[in-house]
């Protein structure tokens, strides 16, 4: 075994990444199963299927030669019992987790602050941050604490953890909140040997940002905002689902990252950093 398998290698995870029909923690998963983990992929699968997005996962990292171990469950991680259920059934699968990639999150419409639908308010603050790390975190962590099982958790920040992005409260409001439990449960967590760290994409092009972004597909023209944002990022670019491998394998490695905790670690192209 090489040096860099030794710290970066993930033949002892055994990882639950929810979300992960979505684009970005898919391509988490897929990175983790490169590295050598069991992964279990969870999502609704409301708009997309999770056996499909596993198969489609197998498929692409079969191309490259990879055997990857996937296995899929249908769960909505903002019930605490469906939650505590596929835990079950997952461990059933392919034994107790012992990584927790919260990956549940997005984002629907945009206002002014005075125009705020208070129902579509509460439902993307549920998805970011009840479904999106508080209930499947407090399910995962007491059952871990419970068997005594060293573990670890990656949480999906954003830009909006640190600055406010225009027109999106709700997701403003949760995705701070992500950055500020994932430090406080790091601290609570810490004696019982699970680390909580979090990732914060910069502007990648999902399913759910794209005609935000983009003006026209074809051409690849952007919309205002998509420019606005493109001007304030060094890089001059948007990020792409390769740009989160590294870091994603790094908090996942307890020989890598097994003394950090409480920390999230933009990927942004250089968009926190910009000035004049």
């Amino acid at each position: 075994m090489s040096y860099v398998e030794k710290v970066f290698g993930l033949g002892d995870i055994r990882a639950v990444v929810t979300g992960g029909a979505g684009v970005l923690p898919k391509a988490m998963a897929g990175s983790l199963a490169k590295a050598g983990a069991t992964v279990s992929v969870w999502g609704r699968g409301t708009s997309h299927p999770v056996q499909e997005a596993v198969d489609e996962l197998k498929r692409e990292l079969a191309e490259e030669g990879i055997d990857a171990k996937i296995v899929g469950e249908t769960v909505d991680t903002g019930d605490e019992a469906a939650v505590k259920k596929a835990l079950e059934s997952t461990e059933a699968a392919i034994g107790l987790p012992n990584l927790l990639v919260n990956g549940v999150g997005g984002n629907k419409g945009k206002s002014d602050f005075v125009d705020i639908d208070t129902d579509v308010f509460t439902e993307v603050l549920n998805m970011n941050l009840l479904a999106g790390l508080v209930i499947p975190t407090k399910v995962f962590a007491r059952r871990w604490i419970e068997k005594g099982v060293p573990a670890s958790i990656i949480n999906v920040a954003s830009m909006t953890s640190y600055v406010p992005l225009s027109g999106v409260w709700a997701y403003t409001a949760a995705k701070s909140a992500v950055l500020k439990l994932t430090e406080g449960a790091a601290n609570e967590f810490a004696d019982a040997g699970i680390r909580v760290n979090a990732v914060a994409p910069g502007f990648f092009i999902g399913n759910q940002n794209r005609a935000l972004l983009i003006a026209n597909n074809e051409t690849g023209e952007l919309t205002p905002r998509g420019q606005a944002i493109i001007d304030r990022t060094p890089f001059g670019r948007f990020g792409v689902i390769d740009d989160l491998e590294g870091t994603t394998l790094f908090l996942a490695s307890p020989r890598a990252s097994g003394f950090l905790t409480g920390v999230c670690i933009p990927v942004d192209g250089g968009y926190l950093i910009d000035n004049i």
